[in-house]
């Protein structure tokens, strides 16, 4: 048989003789035997389908995990990147301090950022620092916060401050803590000279806080995704504004960001959490409710709202 040695049909029906399959199809084929054609075609099919089984089986995961990986960091990293194109939130020079509280939002924040200083245009330099509140009872693993910013060569700073107990007779604890924690920031902020804090907020965050002001304040406004303080020569930058929550969730696992060592005991009583809840029956009527409101805020039409001065 021309090409596949020099064998015909009849050998495969010689006791004794034991010839691969597949040749023997082939072989019945060039003696025109159409039945072993296609007896040749599924053998070579099923070969095939059983070696994709096994291919799969045993390197698929760790493939998909690797392109999963790939198409999120990716797409994050688009995202602050329009985020801080669009809203120049980075400039030539500038000195950042980060708010690393060690929640998964701050540790994505930390990580992005430290690889986007690896890019030469704009240049700048970055600092991190988590602030303990003495007198609330939440705790990070400070070990591993310094390690994260030593692997982008961020210095780490861990600044602790209090408030007096007697102040919760008139405002909340939520309000509290977090408005000396700001300050704590600032502080740092102007001790080692820099010109911008990041913070870890992403998109739902300030949709959350459009809804919190409209419903208890009666004001429309939120945390934008760069504020130039009034007060002094300091501006708040939030380069996750683009980011959803879920995509962060997402991020989070495949870095298998640890838990914080002891959570904030307020967290669940504050409004926020109800206005998380809110956003969910929002999205169960329109899925992309999100991206609906945050449009809304960058097409306000004046002219269709009351204006008392007009």
């Amino acid at each position: 048989m021309d090409g596949f040695g020099s064998c015909d049909g009849n050998t495969f029906l010689q006791p004794g003789k034991a010839v691969p399959n597949t040749c023997f199809s082939l072989c019945r084929l060039h003696n025109g035997d159409k039945q072993g054609y296609l007896y040749a075609v599924l053998s070579i099919w099923l070969a095939e389908i059983f070696v994709q089984v096994w291919f799969f089986r045993t390197f698929a995961p760790a493939m998909d995990t690797d392109l999963l990986r790939q198409k999120v960091v990716r797409s994050i990293f688009s995202k602050i990147g329009k985020a801080t194109k669009d809203y120049r939130l980075i400039e030539e020079g500038d000195h950042i301090l980060i708010g690393l509280s060690g929640g998964k939002d701050s540790l994505a924040l930390v990580e992005f950022l430290g690889e986007r200083m690896k890019i030469f245009v704009p240049r700048f330099r970055l600092t991190a620092v988590h602030v303990s509140m003495e007198n609330i009872g939440y705790r990070s693993d400070l070990d591993y916060l310094e390690n994260c910013c030593g692997q982008y060569g961020i210095p780490f700073i861990h600044h602790v401050t209090k408030f007096d107990d007697k102040e919760t007779e008139h405002k909340s604890t939520c309000f509290l803590c977090s408005w000396y924690r700001r300050k704590a920031l600032f502080e740092v902020a102007e001790k080692t000279g820099c010109c911008k804090i990041a913070l870890g907020h992403h998109k739902d965050d300030v949709v959350e806080t459009l809804l919190l002001n409209m419903i208890f304040q009666g004001t429309f406004g939120t945390m934008p995704p760069k504020l130039k303080m009034d007060k002094f020569d300091m501006t708040i930058i939030r380069p996750l504004c683009l980011v959803s929550e879920a995509e962060l969730a997402g991020f989070a696992a495949l870095r298998n960001y640890p838990q914080q060592l002891e959570k904030c005991p307020f967290e669940k009583e504050s409004a926020r959490n109800d206005m998380k809840q809110l956003v969910q029956q929002i999205r169960s009527m329109n899925p992309n409710a999100s991206e609906s409101i945050w449009r809304a805020m960058e097409n306000i039409k004046s002219q269709y709202l009351p204006n008392i001065n007009q």
